[in-house]
């Protein structure tokens, strides 16, 4: 019996996967559980269209990051810190307050685990810091950190 499985199905069969499989398994376990539904024309054809439509929303959402990723590349985060001799911050900036100072200066959020920051910023200056908007697209934010007079 062929089947469309619901979910992924541990040494059977993945998400979306058509597979024969023998009818007993079939209807006494799969169909029972849930986790696959019998691969008629009609149910196909809502395979089809379920799988054009998580690839419009990929495309969707690539564009969006692109997008966004050009906003953010005009952008200069400015924030003020307080330092010592040499430039040396007491403490450091972290991604944490980039992520609110960009969202106070252009209302822009993002999220500030995708900002990929080794460690906080501990000096005075310009700071490219490098933000994962998709899988597929990287930006770059530039941050300028002044000193508090």
């Amino acid at each position: 019996m062929k089947v469309i499985f619901l979910k992924d199905v541990k040494g059977k069969g993945k998400k979306g996967e058509i597979k024969n499989v023998s009818d007993g398994y079939a209807h006494n376990f799969l169909l029972k559980q849930e986790l696959a539904i019998e691969a008629t024309p009609g149910n196909m054809k809502k395979l089809e269209a379920q799988k054009n439509k998580v690839n419009q929303q990929a495309a969707e959402e690539l564009q969006q990051a692109k997008e966004l990723k050009e906003k953010l590349e005009k952008i200069t985060v400015e924030i003020s810190a307080k330092a010592g001799d040499g430039g040396r911050l007491f403490g450091s900036i972290t991604t944490k307050q980039i992520a609110e100072a960009l969202q106070a200066s252009s209302s822009i959020k993002i999220d500030k685990r995708k900002m990929e920051l080794a460690d906080g910023i501990r000096a005075l200056g310009y700071t490219k810091v490098p933000v994962k908007l998709h899988h597929e697209v990287m930006a770059t934010l530039n941050v300028h950190v002044k000193e508090v007079k």
